[in-house]
């Protein structure tokens, strides 16, 4: 595996992996309503372009394939972080998030946030973030649930 900076090219591929991975990986924890309206995010082309120029962007790659993504805004906020559907429990994710852990360091930051799904939350307090508030949002008319968490560097 090596990791590398995403850049717009890598766009289509990543928007693939975040809509396969949240349909499969996520069916247990959300009904289809939920994952429709939570997958509609794919379609927002400035907020993915805007992602890609702005935030720190990292890869995971195996054998030419996208196999995990993760990102890291203003230095303390996990914006996107997913593991494709087929390399689920391969220690992918602990690589991506330590990764993103140093660089949060590097800019100065002295804890890290994210609003986590339900299905991540267990990886999430394994690697030490906490739950600080249950989030409802809404997208599309329909409620999502996720969880407001943060750890300390």
């Amino acid at each position: 595996m090596i990791f590398k900076k995403a850049a717009i090219s890598d766009l289509k591929e990543m928007q693939e992996l975040y809509t396969e991975t949240i349909k499969s990986v996520c069916k247990n924890d959300y009904n289809p309503d939920q994952i429709e309206a939570w997958i509609s995010g794919v379609h927002n082309t400035d907020r993915w372009l805007e992602v890609v120029n702005t935030q720190f962007v990292l890869l995971a790659i195996i054998q030419n394939k996208i196999t995990g993504f993760g990102t890291l805004k203003n230095g303390n906020y996990i914006d996107f972080f997913y593991i494709h559907k087929d390399f689920q429990r391969q220690g992918i994710a602990d690589k991506i998030l330590t990764e993103l852990e140093l660089e949060a360091i590097r800019q100065n930051s002295k804890m890290l946030t994210s609003d986590i799904s339900i299905t991540a939350k267990p990886f999430f307090e394994k690697k030490g973030f906490r739950v600080k508030a249950e989030q409802k949002n809404i997208r599309l008319g329909i409620e999502l649930i996720n969880y407001k968490m943060e750890k300390k560097l």
